[in-house]
Order: structure tokens, then C-alpha cells, then sequence
């Protein structure tokens, strides 16, 4: 299989076709153009399929006439011969069509996938500070679950469709009244549906919602059920998750009831249709008008046209619910980068001064700097301006979801009201991410850098990085760059050792998702071996040893700078232990820097640095100097 997984090179690849994402019919259009010649090659076998159930009952009403009535038995027999070829064709087809149609819906479904991956890739850390991780999970998962199905009911639809218009011609020409009924009845279902279909909609986009706020609750528990179990509350959280499952089960509830009364419309509809055609065909063949083979064909096929009514009300079904999916989907997808290209980019030249303009900081090239501050939000800011990552601002994030009790023109200006909202934030963004950065190396200021250049040349380690299940090895060199002496020499200075021998394997060893089978401390040193196994040029670190005890913080601060030798490293920290063992040290205070030097210099000399490294300054700053010297 060739296109699948689908070749989808949107949002990475420059020059590669992105997504329509004007309006939900405008990408679910677009969808189904990605399938390209699948899509029609599946419509094409459809019909195809439908040829013996839209001409069997013609051929067993010839053989009644010409071969039963009129006492031919080879007549009859080569009737039954064409009709057990067309059935063959049918059988054969009817495999075909099933495969291909199953293949164009994972297409889709994992197109979409892929889609967001891609999307997620392109944004970074822009996508979380606009859309709930929940919001993002749905469209991955659930929606492109949708947009399979879609794509699987139009076929079907589209040559149901066109197999009810020949049943029509059919009977039409041979009987007027009869051809009229079969005519007039699809567009009667239509017409009693679609009343029903508004408040399907609205009740199957409640469901979705709420099933997007509880995917993202799950999310949230599954993060931190380390902690939930530290405090005791998992009972109070896991009692919400349960909460919220009922308001999805009760909304689901309510969008069945109304699913339920448009099928019921549908069956109540087809019946009275078979109904009517026989009492009518009964009457033609009384009057001698029809003969006994075309009243058994026109059964034939009023029992048949059951089957594309259903077909009808189970596309209006799922195009309703493909249409909740992708305004999601596009309120997603449609998010572009804050990034631009700079019209002459210039080199980052990562053996000069890094000079941050907000705080006044200046990092020296090639020696182990750390930064103390008493608000770690500032020094996090710090970190996020030397990687040219957007200030964290989750107060901005924008859900799509609208309150349940709006409906109606209420609902829909809610809607364009946080669409604007977006459209701000992300004007807000560009705006920022355009200016001057305010980050100079070298005199280079970031913005005038390509942020793929950024990204692989300074490397920001934040308080809170993913680790992903696989081997050990992939954790640590996702791209399988380093020797094994490299992974090593990673692990040792991190005093990573133990998560080493815990893993059954060693460096083939499997981790669970998230690191779930490891502590927090060891999954805090596994991402620091990765971030050392990376060898950027510039390494910022952020809180590296928060969750670590104080013997192996002091065995990681003891073979940091070491490790680092010759390369300029960054460390958000207030930790003594680590800060005896910098080359330099700087002290933010509001967010700017206002003092640096040596550790023992500053402890001896700033009231304001000891207040932050000794709590409340009253210990001698000689003792946490010796105690260091003695844990070496």
C-alpha cells in the first residue's frame, strides 16, 4: 500500500499543500480531493456493485414471464445463467469495493493524525498556549474517526444514489405511477428528516465537547498521578473524571434520541414505501397492466430501494457529525506560526556573549553560568528569551467550546466571538515574535536567525520536558548519532546509573509512557542525560536537579562543568550545591540582574543573593562552601 501510511507533507515541507481550512465543508472537500483517484476508483467499483442489485430484479421478472409463465425451460435456464454472472460480478466487486473503501478510511483517519502531528511540529510550544491539549487529542483521534466514515458512507451514497435514479428510469418506463412513487419517495425522507437533523447537530457538538474536556481531564490525571497520590487526591479528581463521563454519557444520550427519530423516520418511510408499491403494483397487474414478472420485479425492487434510503439518512447522520468534527478540526489546523523568515538571515556565531537586553544579563561564551533568582518565573523567562520561545501566557489560551445553554445565533456568535479571540492572540504572537528579539549573540540579534538555526544551536531544558515510551537508547539519542562511550560519559555525569539498572536490558531496556515506571527524580536525570547527549552549543538548563536528593545533586554538579568544558552552558538554579561548582554567577532580581561573580564572592558580599541561596541569610555562608568541598 503504497499510500499508507498517506504521504502528508503539509505544514513542514515548504511548498507543500495545507489544508482548506475557510470552513468545515471547504477541509472536509479537501479531504476527500486527498484521497485523489482512490476515492473515485472506490466510487467506480461502487457502482460497479450496485449493477446486480439494481438489475436482479429485472432479470428475475423476465425469466417469470418468458421462461415460468410461458413454460420455457431453457429460456428459464439462461435467465438464471445471467442472473447467477451478474452475481458473480457482484460477489467480486462487493470484496473490492469493502477494500478499497476501508482503505480510504484509514487514509483518512490516520491523514489526520498526521495532520495534527505535523501542525503540533510546526507550532511547538505555540500550540499549547492556544488549544486544550484535550481539543487536540479529539481531532487526532475522534474526528478523524469521523472523517473516515465520511468518506466511506459518500461512496456508498453517491452509487446508491445513482443506482435509485436507474431503478427509477426502470420503472418509469414501464409503468408511470410506479416510477412517481419510487421518484417522489426519497425527497419526502429528505424533507421529514431534515427538521431533525438541527437539534442531532447541536446535541452530537455537546458530546463532542464534553468529550474533549474529559479527554483533556484524563490527560491532566494521568500527568500528575505521582502527585495526586502524594496528597491524597485522587479520590477528589478521579470523582471528577466520573462527573464529567456522565455529562458525556447524558449528551450522548440526548444526541441518540434524535439520531433514533431520524432513522425511525427512515424505516417508518421505506416501509410505507414497499407498502404503497405493492398495493399499486397489485392493482396494475389486475387491470393488466403489468404483467406477474414486472410486479415481482417492482417488489424486487422496492425492497432494494430500503436499502439507499437508509443510505440516505445514515450519510445526513454522518456528514452532521464530519461537520462538528471539522470546525474543531479547523479551529486547530487553521493556527499559523507567529515565525517569520528573516529577509537576510544572519549567522549565530554560539562562541560570542549572549547578552539578554530585558534583564541585562550577560553570559559569557564557554564556562558553566548559572542564574539565581528568588522568583523562578523570572529566571524561566530568561531561559524561554535565550531559546526565542514566547513568554508562557496561559491566561490567552482560547477554547473552542461554547457554553451548552447558548444555541442557536447565540451559539454562533460565541463562536465567532472566540474565533476573533484567536485571531488576536495570534496577531499578539506575531507581533511579538517580529520585533527585535532583544537576545544579542555576538551582536546578532535572534530574530535576524533562522529558528531552525536557533533550535539546533541553543537548547533549552525546561522544569517540565516529555519523556516518551521505547528503549532507553531512543530516549536518550533519538537520532542515533552517539558511540556508545558518547551515551555513557552522558549517563555518568547526569548519575544516571541507577536508571540504567532498573531498566531489564540496560540500554535496550523498555520505558514505559511518560517514564511512568521511573521517579520523578530519575525521569529528571534521564532528560538530563538526553539534554547532555544532545552537545548543543549553548545548554540551558532549568531547575536540572529539583527532584534529585543531595548526594547525587552534588555528583552531577561536581561533573557538569566538566562535561561542559569549552561550551556555554546556563543554569536556573538556587541551589547551593550547584552554585558552588559555577564559573559564574548572576542574580535577577525583579527580572533584572544586579549583581554577578563568583559564588563564595556573592554569598560573602550581597545580603540579597544570600537571601535567596541561605534561606534568610542567617547561616555562614563558609559552612555551605565547606560542606560542598567535603560532598566533592
Amino acid at each position: 500500500m503504497r499510500d499508507f501510511p498517506p504521504p502528508i507533507r503539509a505544514y513542514t515541507d515548504r511548498g507543500a499543500e495545507a489544508p482548506d481550512t475557510r470552513s468545515p465543508r471547504a477541509f472536509l472537500w479537501w479531504m476527500v480531493r486527498q484521497n485523489g483517484g482512490l476515492f473515485w476508483a472506490g466510487l467506480l467499483v461502487a457502482l460497479i456493485w450496485m449493477v446486480p442489485q439494481t438489475v436482479g430484479p429485472w432479470i428475475v421478472g423476465r425469466a417469470i414471464d418468458t421462461g415460468i409463465v410461458a413454460g420455457d425451460p431453457s429460456a428459464t435456464m439462461q435467465w438464471v445463467l445471467v442472473l447467477g454472472a451478474v452475481t458473480l460480478v457482484g460477489a467480486c466487486s462487493g470484496i473490492l469495493f469493502h477494500t478499497v473503501i476501508v482503505r480510504e478510511w484509514l487514509i483518512a483517519l490516520y491523514g489526520t493524525t498526521k495532520l495534527v502531528t505535523r501542525k503540533a511540529l510546526q507550532l511547538g510550544h505555540v500550540l499549547t498556549r492556544r488549544t486544550p491539549t484535550g481539543e487536540v487529542l479529539s481531532v487526532s483521534g475522534s474526528d478523524g474517526d469521523q472523517f473516515g466514515a465520511l468518506m466511506e458512507i459518500s461512496t456508498r451514497a453517491i452509487s446508491q444514489l445513482a443506482a435509485y435514479l436507474v431503478v427509477a428510469a426502470i420503472v418509469l418506463s414501464t409503468s408511470v405511477r410506479m416510477g412517481v412513487l419510487v421518484l417522489v419517495s426519497a425527497p419526502l425522507l429528505v424533507v421529514l428528516g431534515t427538521p431533525l437533523l438541527r437539534p442531532m447537530q447541536r446535541w452530537q457538538g455537546v458530546e463532542r465537547s464534553r468529550n474533549s474536556e474529559l479527554t483533556s481531564m484524563a490527560t491532566d490525571i494521568v500527568g500528575g498521578l505521582r502527585i495526586l497520590r502524594g496528597i491524597g487526591g485522587e479520590e477528589t479528581f478521579g470523582g471528577n473524571y466520573a462527573g464529567q463521563s456522565q455529562r458525556v454519557r447524558r449528551s450522548g444520550v440526548s444526541a441518540g434520541r434524535w439520531l433514533a427519530a431520524v432513522e425511525s423516520v427512515g424505516v417508518l418511510l421505506s416501509g410505507g414505501f414497499v407498502v404503497a408499491l405493492m398495493w399499486l403494483g397489485t392493482r396494475e397487474v389486475a387491470q393488466g397492466r403489468l404483467t406477474v414478472g414486472q410486479l415481482v420485479s417492482f417488489l424486487g425492487y422496492g425492497l432494494f430501494l430500503v436499502q439507499p434510503m437508509r443510505t440516505f439518512v445514515e450519510f445526513a447522520q454522518k456528514w452532521t457529525r464530519s461537520v462538528v468534527s471539522a470546525r474543531k478540526a479547523v479551529a486547530v489546523l487553521s493556527q499559523r506560526p507567529p515565525w517569520v523568515h528573516p529577509d537576510e538571515p544572519a549567522g549565530l556565531d554560539t562562541g560570542a556573549e549572549i547578552v539578554d537586553g530585558t534583564s541585562g544579563a550577560t553570559i559569557r561564551p564557554g564556562i558553566l553560568t548559572m542564574v539565581v533568582s528568588a522568583v523562578p518565573d523570572d529566571s524561566a523567562a530568561l531561559a524561554d528569551r535565550l531559546g526565542r520561545y514566547l513568554p508562557s501566557d496561559e491566561g490567552a489560551l482560547v477554547s473552542d467550546e461554547i457554553p451548552e445553554e447558548l444555541k442557536g445565533r447565540a451559539a454562533k456568535r460565541e463562536r465567532s466571538a472566540r474565533a476573533r479571540a484567536r485571531e488576536e492572540q495570534a496577531r499578539r504572537d506575531e507581533e511579538r515574535a517580529r520585533q527585535p528579539w532583544g537576545v544579542t549573540v555576538g551582536g546578532v540579534d535572534l530574530s535576524r536567525v533562522e529558528l531552525d538555526e536557533v533550535r539546533r544551536r541553543v537548547l533549552v531544558s525546561d522544569t517540565s520536558p516529555q519523556v516518551f515510551a521505547g528503549t532507553l537508547r531512543s530516549a536518550v539519542d533519538p537520532l542515533g548519532r552517539l558511540t556508545r562511550e558518547q551515551a555513557e560519559r552522558a549517563l555518568h555525569t547526569a548519575a544516571a546509573d541507577d536508571v540504567f539498572d532498573a531498566l531489564p536490558g540496560g540500554w535496550q531496556g523498555e520505558l514505559e509512557e511518560r517514564g511512568r515506571g521511573l521517579s520523578g527524580g530519575q525521569r529528571q536525570r534521564l532528560v538530563l542525560m538526553r539534554a547532555l547527549a544532545a552537545d548543543p552549543d549553548v545548554l540551558v538548563l532549568v531547575e536540572p536537579t529539583s527532584a534529585v536528593d543531595a548526594h547525587t545533586e552534588v555528583r552531577i554538579a561536581s561533573r557538569l562543568g566538566e562535561h561542559r568544558a569549552g561550551r556555554t552552558t546556563v543554569v536556573m538554579t538556587a541551589s547551593p550545591l550547584l552554585l558552588h561548582h559555577a564559573d559564574e554567577v548572576i542574580l535577577l532580581e525583579g527580572g533584572v540582574a544586579t549583581a554577578h561573580g563568583r559564588h563564595a564572592d556573592l554569598l560573602a558580599d550581597s545580603p540579597a543573593y544570600r537571601s535567596v541561596v541561605v534561606r534568610g541569610g542567617d547561616a555562614d555562608p563558609s559552612v555551605l562552601s565547606h560542606l560542598a568541598e567535603e560532598s566533592r
